[in-house]
């Protein structure tokens, strides 16, 4: 089992930044990869970013591309998305996933283990 918990969500005008972060329980923690998930009200989630278990490959989605940063700390059990120049588009809650093994993916349904979200505000 790997409980994730995020953190850092918040209110922020459009053009300023945010820096979410998901700390995870389990040790082994860079044999998972993490992925970010967003889902606005009344929409599906959407794969916003992810990052294999050694933190060299990462997949954005088209949306966030250049805007959006994952990192991981494998020493913190932590990873992290740095989102600069943000929209009002981009306010839903974001949720932190992981599945076992170290392959970056895009799809819902290849992450097993999922936190409880955080809400990202942007105000125009």
């Amino acid at each position: 089992q790997v409980q994730l918990l995020e953190s850092g969500g918040g209110l922020v005008q459009a053009g300023g930044s945010l820096r979410l972060s998901c700390a995870a329980s389990r040790r082994t923690f860079s044999g998972y990869a993490m992925g970010w998930f967003r889902q606005a009200p009344g929409n599906e989630r959407m794969f916003v970013a992810a990052i294999g278990g050694s933190g060299t490959s990462t997949l954005y989605a088209d949306s966030v591309k250049g805007r959006f940063t994952i990192s991981r700390d494998n020493g913190k059990n932590t990873v992290f998305l740095q989102m600069n120049s943000l929209k009002p588009e981009d306010s839903a809650d974001y949720y932190c996933a992981a599945r076992a093994g170290t392959g970056v993916r895009r799809l819902q349904n290849e992450y097993s283990y999922w936190g409880r979200g955080t809400q990202v505000t942007v105000s125009s």
